[in-house]
């Protein structure tokens, strides 16, 4: 675990190690979520489509695990709200 102080604007420093071992490079881009008290960032792939490439082929998820997650998120997105 490591700690890190926010800069001036809100920013934060990645720890490098962690950096590396996500690939996260200048420019990454990143995902972040409020889940519960908390933030989870998550680097998204450089090529969406190429990322994507042969799920369906894995067995992707099906149309009720889709609704169930959009239900999830529609819920957590209520209570951030309030």
């Amino acid at each position: 675990m490591t700690i890190i102080k926010t800069l001036a604007k809100g920013q934060v420093v990645i720890p490098k190690a962690i950096r590396q071992r996500l690939g996260i490079k200048p420019g990454s881009r990143l995902l972040i979520q409020l889940k519960g008290e908390g933030v989870v960032l998550k680097p998204l792939p450089d090529d969406p489509i190429h990322a994507l490439h042969g799920v369906l082929k894995q067995g992707g998820p099906s149309t009720g695990e889709l609704l169930k997650w959009r239900r999830e998120e529609r819920a957590r997105e209520s209570r951030d709200r309030a």
